[in-house]
């Protein structure tokens, strides 16, 4: 993420020009806007003409730059973009005031957001301008008979391959087992990755880094090899869970969620320090107990968005807590922790100590 400017405006909002660089700076920014603030971008706009001597056509799209009175956000990882909808407060044609627009934000497109800013978003902001010097990592999970290969990215894990092939004794499993390695070593080779994990259980995966490092030479030096007990999704978690990711990107955002969830239902698990749903964590907060707040990011918009049930400020709790010297963590509903926040009723916390039933 790029911050070019930042401006303060009248009624103490400020006015921040960015621009995404990636995929992780759209879904970020889906968690910072919110209804009511106001965002500036290019875009186009079906205009119908009141011209005697044009055709109707239904509309000619023409560019134009526009302010959106947000309404809602949606963020889309497939189509690669942000949707901001609402209606234009500020427009070059007077007559488009007040309509409904969407603006489509993607990569590389400068947008200006004006809004009163929670410190949590600031954070936010900072850091995906952080993170844009991070390198991507790939984690490639093999064992007998199945490859896959997953994409770290900050709002989750992406899985972009899995392959199997009949592999054990025999010249013919043999075949299949060079097969397997073979279009793994195809695929990482293709990626834009700078860093590549190898993990798996037993040999087999240090067979797999003799076979891809002979066939593509380059890739050696950005594979580091980690033991796991299972391949896939378990396998990531696994990779997470030991920080080797950190090791190649100093600060991953889902290596610190898995490692606050495990802390957590350890907790929960033993009756310790440890707070869960809106209710208990409010409280621990009332006593400043609160070492660490989680929270879900769709849990945390849908009440910031008033479309929420819960009977408590959540931007108070956010407040108290930090001002408490606690910190706050978001998590990612796309990843396996945020699953298991949410199963939590997306909020919970930390404690620096146990709390009296």
């Amino acid at each position: 993420m790029q911050l070019k400017e930042r401006h303060h405006v009248e009624g103490g909002g400020e006015r921040i020009t960015l621009v995404p660089e990636s995929l992780d700076d759209l879904w970020h920014l889906a968690y910072v806007l919110e209804p009511g603030d106001l965002v500036a971008g290019d875009t186009h706009r079906r205009i119908q003409r009141n011209d005697d001597q044009m055709r109707d056509t239904g509309g000619e799209r023409e560019h134009m730059h526009v302010t959106i009175d947000v309404e809602d956000v949606e963020f889309h990882k497939f189509s690669n973009r942000l949707r901001v909808a609402g209606t234009i407060a500020d427009c070059s044609r007077e007559d488009q005031l007040g309509l409904h627009h969407t603006l489509n934000v993607e990569e590389r497109e400068e947008i200006a957001v004006e809004k009163h800013w929670k410190p949590d978003q600031l954070e936010r902001l900072n850091e995906a301008v952080e993170a844009t010097d991070q390198p991507d990592v790939a984690i490639a999970t093999v064992e007998e008979g199945e490859a896959h290969i997953h994409v770290v990215q900050q709002y989750g894990v992406d899985e972009q391959g899995s392959f199997t092939a009949t592999t054990g004794k025999g010249e013919q499993n043999d075949r299949g087992r060079d097969e397997l390695f073979a279009t793994l070593a195809d695929a990482l080779a293709r990626m834009q990755t700078e860093a590549i994990i190898l993990a798996g259980p037993g040999f087999t995966k240090q067979d797999a880094f003799d076979y891809v490092t002979e066939e593509y030479p380059d890739l050696e030096d950005k594979i580091t090899m980690v033991d796991t007990s299972a391949v896939g999704g378990r396998g990531v978690h696994e990779v997470l869970k030991r920080g080797a990711v950190e090791e190649v990107q100093e600060q991953t955002r889902i290596a610190e969620e898995s490692e606050l969830i495990d802390e957590l239902t350890t907790q929960i698990a033993t009756e310790g320090k440890a707070a869960y749903g809106v209710d208990a964590v409010a409280e621990a907060v009332e006593y400043g107990a609160v070492e660490t707040l989680l929270i879900l990011d769709e849990r945390l918009r849908m009440e910031r968005a008033g479309e929420g049930d819960w009977d408590v400020d959540v931007n108070e709790l956010v407040t108290k807590v930090e001002q408490q010297g606690g910190d706050v963590t978001v998590f990612s509903h796309e990843f396996a922790p945020g699953e298991q926040l949410k199963n939590l009723g997306g909020i919970a916390a930390v404690l620096r100590y146990r709390l009296a039933q």
